[in-house]
């Protein structure tokens, strides 16, 4: 299955400046990366004017809904009912997100449509993979 999950986000960058300020985000969910979702920000909301990409563990996100969550680079968690946050680490410095939760749920909802909780293994092209892998040697 080729169908690609794609879906706009209003994000609310978290500054030490004293204005917070919106930038969009776009999420995106592969059948093909079953374990992983994306998050892309426009070269407007970095620091060296360069479109960036996080991508991370599904898992991470439908847990940091809920609790606290997360290692390494990303990190996620409530912000009250109706927001969550997302924190990312980079060498440069760490940046943080709020988003509608609500809109995080969406996202995840379509997600599970296409690759239930449970049958990421089944999504996976092993051989293909290591066929790739096997001729980039």
């Amino acid at each position: 299955m080729s169908t690609v999950i794609d879906q706009a986000v209003q994000a609310r960058l978290i500054a030490s400046a004293p204005q917070d300020r919106a930038v969009p985000a776009q999420l995106r969910y592969e059948p093909s990366d079953p374990f992983a979702v994306h998050i892309g920000f426009p070269a407007a909301a970095s620091l060296d004017g360069a479109d960036v990409e996080w991508v991370f563990a599904r898992e991470t996100l439908a847990c940091g809904l809920i609790a606290p969550t997360g290692g390494g680079d990303v990190h996620v968690w409530p912000c009250g009912p109706d927001r969550t946050v997302l924190e990312f680490h980079a060498v440069e410095g760490v940046a943080m997100v709020q988003i509608d939760t609500s809109e995080l749920r969406r996202f995840l909802a379509r997600s599970y449509a296409l690759v239930p909780a449970g049958s990421e293994g089944g999504h996976l092209d092993v051989e293909g993979d290591l066929a790739a892998l096997l001729r980039d040697a």
